[in-house]
């Protein structure tokens, strides 16, 4: 069944390439300027790290479109992706269109019912990082006797040669 949702979804950004190729090139070889840049902070539904490399690629294989940064969640809020659009009648119509597509990509990758399972509240990874969705690197900082959260930051306490040796240790 996810493979029918995945051929329409192949199907459906085809079609969305060739639009925003007519699009591009009508706004390039347009006498006037057509184009109406917006840069747009679209709140993701996909959880998984592929789900939303997925996303991200469809936006930017998309002409006329490109994400430009990305957000990392929290268990309060989501990821959110940074798109740059060229062609944007406003921004809620560009956030409609990332919806259609993001709904498409996880009944592609989920199934019938995946879009609607990505509604449900996000639950907690660690006990030990509630508020962080990726708790590892809030975890090394507070191993390392720093404090972290309201009031304190990563960084206070600590020998600049104990801080050397965790960035050292962060690059590998």
């Amino acid at each position: 069944m996810r493979a029918w949702y995945t051929f329409t979804y192949v199907l459906w950004m085809i079609g969305e390439i060739v639009k925003g190729s007519f699009a591009v090139a009508a706004g390039v070889y347009s006498p006037r300027t057509r184009s109406s840049p917006a840069i747009v902070e679209y709140p993701l539904r996909a959880t998984t790290d592929l789900e939303i490399i997925a996303m991200a690629s469809s936006i930017t294989i998309t002409p006329g479109t490109l994400v430009v940064g990305t957000a990392h969640g929290t268990l309060e809020e989501g990821p959110s992706l940074f798109v740059h659009v060229l062609f944007a009648a406003s921004r809620e119509q560009v956030v409609e269109d990332l919806r259609e597509m993001e709904q498409r990509l996880l009944r592609a990758s989920r199934g019938p019912g995946g879009a609607e399972a990505a509604l449900l509240p996000r639950r907690s990874r660690s006990a030990v990082d509630e508020r962080f969705a990726d708790g590892r690197a809030v975890r090394r900082i507070r191993a390392a006797g720093h404090r972290t959260g309201p009031g304190g930051h990563a960084g206070a306490g600590g020998s600049s040669h104990e801080q050397s040796r965790e960035q050292e240790e962060d690059e590998r």
